[in-house]
């Protein structure tokens, strides 16, 4: 719970209308449900709900270990229950990451992309480079899997393949020969969360979630607050540009854990994670510091891994040969 003398000393409006919102946010609510992940984003929120919050609220803070966390987060989660007296519990789900992607396949270049591959795959596409139509009469039951293909939609739309350069002409050339899946989120996260708000009646649930960000999580919100049936959702800093963020860890002295301060990690969560497009990067700071953990991801995920490198030597021999990938399309007439 704040107060005027403590709005006074904050300059920065989108940290100032963050406090005032939050403030009245928590005022209707008891009992909360706070996802924490250990990362920057994280930390922010969870500092500024305890600085808002009231003494009837019941804030469960709770942590998804998906079976390859850094051990930099952990340490760090044991640092923020010290700092701000609290308890974070730590839930585990009943398929870990290693066991999702054996099980489903292996995450690969987005969320979005690994959806689309995983419903060509399970309708055992060939691949083919043909209209939607001829397609579709051979896979009439994939028609969104093979929009995105054939690059059905409306030009520029983020539901075609085009969208990734290059992509889909490394795919002509280079079929994929494992399984491809984007359910690591969805069985490690999302139907745990579902199950904690179901099981414990929470009122509303908070996540770290900023519209800067940008992907999937962030483009399906259009503000900070959603009213739900059941339970309503909460995101604290979904306007925090970066800059905001750097202002408020300067403001509040807020310590982010190792994988930032120390590694020079640019995000956590799932180590390694194939959706990032620093994962080389990323492996090879986790080779440095937590070897044991680095030798583990590359056994994950190292179908992705592969592909996706030979991915980016292909893209980068076609960048020699075209300025743009939109020329490149222009010329050769296609989609």
């Amino acid at each position: 719970m704040i107060d005027e003398e403590f709005l006074s000393k904050i300059e920065n409006p989108i940290i100032y209308k963050v406090f005032l919102t939050c403030n009245s946010k928590l005022q209707g609510y008891t009992k909360i449900l706070v996802t924490i992940s250990g990362g920057s984003d994280s930390d922010i929120m969870l500092d500024i709900l305890e600085k808002c919050r009231y003494p009837h609220n019941q804030i469960d803070y709770v942590f998804f270990d998906t079976g390859i966390e850094y051990q930099a987060t952990k340490d760090h989660l044991k640092y923020l229950e010290n700092k701000y007296k609290i308890k974070i519990r730590t839930v585990k789900p009943k398929e870990s990451i290693p066991l999702v992607v054996k099980k489903y396949g292996s995450p690969i270049f987005s969320k979005q992309i690994s959806e689309m591959l995983m419903r060509l795959q399970k309708h055992e596409f060939d691949f083919s480079d043909e209209s939607f139509e001829n397609l579709y009469n051979k896979y009439p039951k994939c028609k969104c899997a093979l929009k995105w293909w054939t690059n059905h939609h409306e030009n520029d739309s983020h539901f075609n393949i085009n969208r990734k350069s290059w992509l889909k002409e490394f795919m002509l050339l280079n079929k994929p020969n494992f399984k491809i899946s984007n359910k690591c989120c969805e069985k490690v996260k999302k139907n745990l969360i579902k199950s904690l708000e179901k099981e414990n009646n929470y009122e509303v649930s908070c996540s770290g979630v900023r519209k800067s960000e940008g992907g999937t999580r962030a483009t399906a919100y259009k503000n900070c607050f959603t009213k739900g049936d059941i339970i309503d959702a909460y995101r604290p800093i979904f306007f925090f540009t970066n800059k905001d963020k750097e202002d408020y860890k300067k403001l509040f002295d807020i310590q982010y854990s190792d994988c930032y301060e120390v590694y020079g990690l640019r995000r956590t969560g799932c180590a390694g994670c194939p959706f990032g497009i620093h994962y080389k990067e990323e492996v090879e700071i986790i080779e440095k510091y937590e070897p044991k953990l680095a030798k583990a991801i590359k056994n994950i995920f190292s179908d992705s891994y592969d592909y996706q490198d030979r991915f980016n030597e292909f893209k980068e021999e076609k960048k020699k040969l075209y300025p743009s990938y939109l020329q490149y399309l222009e010329e050769n007439n296609t989609k």
